[in-house]
């Protein structure tokens, strides 16, 4: 109980946005930075925003700041909607510059793979930085599969995305992931499936656009199970923007998997073309990671004192 309560002491120390002083060189300011590979989608946005907006409802006295490590969809957004959103080492700079001392890193990156690894850098080269150029505090939290219990969280809360569809027993969900080609976090999707098919055996399948599982692996998966007769296909994706769209659910492109999977005989097919950062069970989970990352920091202090 005492290791419990001296995290959530820390806990507040870092989200405290200002205390009560004196001297105004001693104010505490803290600030979260929600990380996405972003859209210029209007419609995929929602996504994004809806994370962002839950990390603002669970922390309202901290600032919650956003930004896109695409710089292309920055650029685009840039000269199409006239809005400037940072990327991630412009943001980290912006905090700094404004006297923010202890900042969260929030990415909204499904696995611990390049586009992470990258976020990772960036903090973690601010984070060696000491005197008026660094942070007293600058943590980054871990992606969403990360791991066994991840998936299992995340298995639970497709199964209760997808809870009306799978009402019908001949139904199957196919999602479509990005995939990271030759890194080990690509493996996460395995686990994912693993874990789907230990609380839902035969009704998800898991494939990815630029690594494995692909869309044939599905395909193989799929002729095992002759009771299936419908399909939903749905992106495991936070937004869901071009990759959706197109590579999934695109009526013109002969290599979309909605027209490769019709050649493959199955011609009752429907789609669900909404991201993951649109589910409020997905949100709530999100803002979870945030929870972790403190808790899991407390305890490293607290054991470096113990010793």
């Amino acid at each position: 109980m005492q290791k419990f309560l001296l995290s959530i002491i820390l806990f507040m120390l870092i989200l405290t946005p200002s205390l009560s002083s004196a001297n105004e060189a001693d104010e505490i300011k803290s600030a979260m930075l929600v990380v996405s590979f972003g859209t210029s989608v209007p419609q995929a946005r929602k996504a994004i925003d809806n994370l962002v907006e839950a990390v603002k409802n669970e922390f309202p006295s901290v600032d919650v700041r956003l930004s896109f490590t695409s710089n292309i969809i920055r650029r685009k957004i840039q000269k199409e909607q006239g809005q400037f959103i940072p990327n991630p080492s412009q943001a980290l700079a912006q905090l700094n510059d404004e006297g923010y001392s202890h900042v969260i890193v929030i990415p909204t990156h499904m696995i611990p793979g390049e586009e992470y690894d990258e976020i990772k850098d960036v903090v973690e080269s601010f984070g060696s930085m000491s005197g008026k150029f660094g942070f007293d505090e600058l943590v980054l939290c871990r992606p969403s599969l990360d791991g066994v219990k991840d998936c299992e969280r995340i298995a639970d809360i497709l199964i209760k995305r997808f809870e009306q569809q799978l009402k019908d027993k001949d139904t199957a969900i196919v999602l479509m992931g990005h995939g990271t080609p030759e890194h080990f976090a690509n493996s996460q999707y395995l686990q994912l499936q693993l874990a789907l098919n230990q609380k839902a055996y035969g009704r998800f399948f898991i494939g990815t656009v630029e690594a494995a599982p692909m869309i044939d692996d599905v395909l193989a998966d799929l002729k095992r199970h002759q009771e299936i007769k419908k399909l939903v296909l749905s992106p495991l994706m936070i937004v869901a923007g071009d990759h959706a769209h197109n590579d999934l659910a695109g009526k013109d492109d002969p290599d979309s998997w909605l027209n490769i999977l019709k050649k493959n005989g199955y011609n009752n097919i429907s789609t669900y073309l909404v991201g993951l950062g649109e589910d409020e069970n997905f949100a709530r989970y999100f803002v979870r990671k945030v929870y972790d990352v403190v808790l899991e920091n407390a305890d490293l202090a607290l054991s470096g004192e113990s010793d």
